[in-house]
């Protein structure tokens, strides 16, 4: 299974790591079943994420989504953030490996599941704004 020297960097060398205390926002997808848990945190300021960090339990590929979901997020506003997709994860780290594509899916998931957490906070339904997070294809 090759990676690209862009996937092996973010896992070598992970971005935005760890958590914030008093996080606007938690998000936490995947589980032990499939090996990948993703936990996210978000701080918004003004509309505004400005900043995040994340603790993956999970293979490389999964580091490395997830260290390249908060760099893409970071600085970017709410409705910004929430169009970044799974695809678009994957072609900043120059491609991943077919069965490792739901890693990317998670790394989605995460961020989203952050901000529907940061509007529930806030009161607002996030429903119609963030719509359902599922589950990956490879937890099934």
């Amino acid at each position: 299974m090759l990676y690209s020297d862009k996937v092996m960097d973010h896992f070598a060398n992970p971005r935005n790591v760890g958590e914030i205390e008093n996080a606007d926002g938690i998000g936490e997808v995947g589980n032990a079943k499939c090996g990948d848990i993703m936990k996210m945190y978000i701080k918004v300021d003004g509309g505004v994420i400005s900043d995040v960090k994340f603790k993956t339990f999970g293979c490389g590929a999964a580091v490395a989504t997830s260290s390249i979901a908060t760099e893409m997020i970071k600085g970017k506003t709410i409705d910004e953030a929430l169009k970044l997709t799974n695809k678009a994860v994957v072609e900043a780290l120059e491609g991943l490996p077919p069965q490792k594509l739901h890693c990317s899916v998670l790394a989605e998931q995460a961020m989203k599941s952050a901000i529907s957490d940061y509007y529930k906070r806030q009161g607002i339904d996030p429903m119609p704004i963030v719509g359902e997070i599922g589950e990956c294809e490879a937890c099934h």
